[in-house]
């Protein structure tokens, strides 16, 4: 079975990917860690989907979606850091914005849509997005009023989705990448 996660890209992140020329562009890799400086994709397999989000004024966007590959350290990652200031995956440089700098940073190889920052989460849909644990227990964003975020503490982690959510979301991203006629 597969499962649908979300991540929240920070500022910082999402300001790297602008000033780095890469929206528009697909990620072909992003970072787990062990530290809660960047989040840990431990739930995630090969062929999970995960949902990139951004908050921006108080609105929250979808960046892109993924798709995981693998979780192995592969070639295109280049050479392992043999000392504590060498890059830890210098093979993936142009995306390094991602978490390679993190605190155990591993490479997530994923499969994704474009970078864009103009495909939000509409109001109706924001309060009632609903991730599960995994036990079962589900739970929805707090501080959405009036269709808009308050605080962004619910979107901080790396969290599953329920299947009405996920399906939310996935149509959300295939209408904004359908031209309009």
């Amino acid at each position: 079975m597969v499962d649908t996660f979300t991540v929240l890209w920070t500022q910082d992140t999402c300001r790297a990917l602008r000033r780095s020329g890469r929206v528009g562009l697909r990620p072909p890799v992003a970072f787990s860690g062990v530290h809660q400086s960047l989040p840990s994709w431990a739930g995630a397999r090969a062929g999970d989907e995960v949902y990139a989000l951004h908050v921006r004024r108080r609105e929250v966007f979808v960046v892109c979606r993924m798709r995981v590959l693998d979780r192995e350290r592969g070639a295109c990652c280049g050479a392992a850091p043999t000392a504590w200031d060498d890059p830890s995956h210098p093979g993936h440089d142009d995306w390094a914005m991602l978490g390679a700098g993190g605190c155990g940073a591993t490479a997530v190889h994923v499969d994704a849509t474009p970078v864009r920052f103009d495909v939000p989460i509409p109001g109706e849909l924001l309060p009632v997005l609903t991730w599960r644990n995994r036990r079962g227990e589900t739970r929805q964003p707090k501080y959405v009023v009036d269709g808009r975020l308050e605080r962004s503490i619910s979107f901080q982690g790396f969290y599953r989705l329920t299947p009405e959510s996920a399906a939310a979301l996935g149509d959300l991203v295939e209408r904004a990448a359908t031209p309009v006629t």
